[in-house]
C-alpha cells in the first residue's frame, strides 16, 4: 500500500461522479466529508483493476464489462456494516414483548409469521430475530420465515457461514451465548442449527421496487436510510408500506425516523420505543 502521500487524490469532480454511480446502484450517497477515508479504501481497487487514478477507476467503472462487478466491490469498501447481536435491544424488548404475542393472535388461523431484515449485513440481525422468535414460545409448528437481504454478497457470504466472534457478541450475555450458539473454540460461536434453517438468504437492492418478496408482518431496516438522500428514503419507505400486511410492522434504527417525512404509517409508541405500522 502506498503512503498516504503517494496516494491518488480524488477531486471534486471526480467525487461527484463516483456519487453518482454510487447513488444510482444501490442508493447509497458518498457525501463529500468522506473524500478522504474514499481515497484510503478505494485505494486498493484501483490498483486492483490496474489504474493509476480515479479518473481511470471511472472509466473503468463506467466502460469496462467488468464495471458493474467493481462497483459492487466499492460498495463493499465504503458502506459502513456495522452491527451485531440484539443491536439496539430496547425496540427488541418491544418487539418481543408486544409485537410478537399480538402477531401470535392475528395469525392463528394461518399458523404463518413472515419478518424481513432489509439491509442484514453479516446477519446477526436476522439470526437475532430468529433467536426472539423461538424464545417466545408463541410459534411451535408454525412456518416461521425470516427473510435476509442485502446487496453485498460478501456479507451474504458471511451471513450464511454463521460464524461469529467477540465484536458481533458485545451485547450478548453469556447465558444468551451458551443458549443460541454452538463453541467453534478460539473465542469464535457459530450459530445454532434451529435458527439457521429459519433464516432464508437473498440479495435484494432496495431502491428497486420489482423486486418483490412475500407479504411481511414485520420490516426490520434499521441504519439503512441514513445513507440514502430524501427522494430515494421515500422510495423505498413506499415500497416497505406495499410489502407489508395491513397492520404489519416497520422498524427503523434509533437514529432514523419518518416524524418529518410524508409518509402512509402511522407512528405507535410502546413502553419504550417506536415503530410505523401500516393501517388495518
Amino acid at each position: 500500500m502506498p503512503p498516504d502521500s503517494a496516494r491518488p487524490e480524488l477531486w471534486a469532480e471526480e467525487l461527484r461522479m463516483l456519487r453518482d454511480l454510487l447513488e444510482r446502484a444501490c442508493g447509497f450517497v458518498l457525501r463529500e466529508e468522506l473524500k478522504f477515508l474514499a481515497e484510503r479504501r478505494l485505494a486498493p481497487r484501483l490498483e486492483a483493476v490496474g489504474v493509476r487514478d480515479f479518473a481511470g477507476y471511472l472509466r473503468h467503472l463506467k466502460f469496462d464489462a467488468r464495471g458493474p462487478e467493481e462497483i459492487e466491490a466499492a460498495l463493499d469498501a465504503l458502506v459502513p456494516r456495522e452491527t451485531y447481536f440484539f443491536r439496539e435491544r430496547e425496540q427488541l424488548d418491544c418487539f418481543s414483548q408486544e409485537v410478537l404475542p399480538e402477531l401470535a393472535k392475528t395469525n392463528a388461523s394461518l399458523r404463518t409469521l413472515r419478518l424481513w431484515s432489509a439491509g442484514c449485513a453479516s446477519g446477526e440481525e436476522a439470526y437475532s430475530l430468529a433467536m426472539l422468535v423461538e424464545a417466545s414460545g408463541l410459534f411451535r409448528d408454525w412456518h416461521v420465515e425470516i427473510f435476509a437481504t442485502d446487496m453485498s454478497r460478501k456479507a451474504l457470504n458471511a451471513a450464511r457461514t454463521a460464524e461469529y466472534g467477540e465484536s458481533s457478541l458485545r451485547s450478548t450475555s453469556p447465558q444468551e451465548i451458551a443458549a443460541h450458539f454452538d463453541a467453534l473454540g478460539g473465542e469464535r460461536y457459530a450459530v445454532k442449527e434451529k435458527y439457521r434453517r429459519m433464516v432464508r438468504w437473498g440479495r435484494v437492492n432496495l431502491i428497486e421496487k420489482s423486486t418483490v418478496v412475500p407479504t411481511m408482518d414485520a420490516i426490520f431496516c434499521r441504519n439503512v436510510l441514513i445513507y440514502f438522500e430524501r427522494p430515494t428514503r421515500r422510495i423505498v419507505v413506499d415500497h416497505f408500506f406495499e410489502q407489508l400486511r395491513p397492520g404489519g410492522w416497520l422498524f427503523l434504527g434509533h437514529s432514523e425516523n419518518l416524524l418529518n417525512e410524508p409518509t402512509r404509517f402511522l407512528v405507535h409508541s410502546f413502553t419504550a420505543d417506536l415503530a410505523y405500522r401500516r393501517p388495518l
